[in-house]
């Protein structure tokens, strides 16, 4: 039997029991930011947490200090502020080693809809934390990107050196990220890293709203007995990647030595492709495991949207060789997690 080497994530987490840092999580309320901030005071770490509130959720919040106990909960500090006001970015990052900024407005409709207010938080938020963290001399600054920078590309899976032609006001911004971000890596020094996250699900993901997330409108709308929508022929594919992958990603980034990933854009992705047919069959196959009654039932195909990629597939082994990332999760390990919780939340607020 072959000795086990532990993963480069495994060794951070070790040395996370003896070094503590400060972390900035924007948008800390909002699904990945909450993750993050638990995550991060589960392990013995600082977080500065920055929201306005304008997609994420007290509750998330509340949530999260309930689940760390009363003294890792003692390390976190909150400051309710909008991205767009740059004395509150100021603020937010006094004294902070690391930002992991995910505050945005996400959502490819909701560019197209309204561009302006999107811009407001997608580009001048991004620009101003970028500036405040420079500013504030934090070193490290990993911030969340989008696989819709690929576009129309038809090369699969996705290289992060290859994109297409953009097809949404939203990937122009997160595209406009990327390059902003490079430039303040070799304009200032400030240690850059994007994370390109592909269609990530999991725990308190919202499932209301007009640009909710498919996995938990889905699963919202089959315990609802409401009819469930697919744009397309459901044969549109996406990498769904478990939120723990992208909680990996965030504290690999915030903390590689290697100087060569600075400046730089990374997938993050399992390497896996399910198209929404596959999607769906799965959920109905979950619900059915688990709540008494439950009956699956068709869904109902309607055009396919303006702005969305047809296919996506992230090639990781950037990721994997350059910062060490191992992903955990498959769609079908995540999902097994994730639908409890779903399940869970459903039933709480109806």
């Amino acid at each position: 039997m072959g000795v086990y080497k532990m993963t480069t994530f495994e060794q951070l987490l070790d040395t996370f029991i003896i070094e503590q840092k400060t972390w900035l999580v924007t948008g800390n309320a909002g699904f990945i930011g909450s993750n993050l901030t638990e995550f991060l005071l589960l392990h013995n770490q600082k977080v500065v947490g920055l929201d306005n509130f304008s997609t994420g959720f007290k509750h998330n919040i509340d949530d999260v200090l309930a689940s760390v106990g009363e003294k890792s909960a003692k390390n976190f500090i909150f400051i309710e502020g909008d991205i767009a006001d740059f004395k509150i970015c100021q603020k937010a990052c006094e004294d902070v080693d690391i930002v992991l900024h995910q505050a945005a407005l996400g959502s490819v409709p909701r560019s197209i809809a309204d561009p302006v207010t999107s811009n407001r938080s997608n580009i001048t938020g991004f620009l101003n934390m970028l500036t405040a963290a420079k500013d504030s001399g934090v070193k490290r600054f990993v911030y969340a990107s989008s696989s819709s920078v690929y576009g129309d590309s038809k090369e699969l899976p996705k290289v992060e050196e290859r994109t297409g032609n953009l097809l949404s006001p939203y990937a122009t911004m997160k595209m406009a990220n990327e390059l902003y971000a490079g430039v303040f890596t070799k304009t200032y020094g400030i240690e850059t890293i994007g994370l390109r996250y592909f269609n990530v699900f999991g725990r308190r993901q919202d499932p209301n709203g007009a640009y909710a997330a498919v996995i938990p409108k889905w699963v919202d709308s089959l315990l609802a007995k409401e009819d469930v929508f697919i744009y397309g022929d459901g044969e549109t594919s996406r990498d769904f990647t478990y939120i723990d992958n992208v909680i990996q990603m965030n504290l690999l980034a915030g903390t590689t030595i290697n100087t060569d990933a600075f400046g730089k854009a990374f997938n993050v992705a399992v390497g896996g492709r399910n198209t929404l047919n596959e999607l769906y069959a799965l959920i109905n196959k979950e619900l059915s495991a688990r709540v008494q009654g439950f009956q699956k039932q068709e869904a109902k195909y309607q055009d396919f949207r303006i702005g969305d990629i047809r296919h996506s597939n992230a090639d990781i082994s950037k990721a994997q060789k350059m910062l060490g990332y191992e992903p955990t999760h498959t769609i079908y390990q995540g999902m097994e997690e994730a639908i409890d919780w779903y399940i869970a939340d459903i039933k709480s607020t109806s």
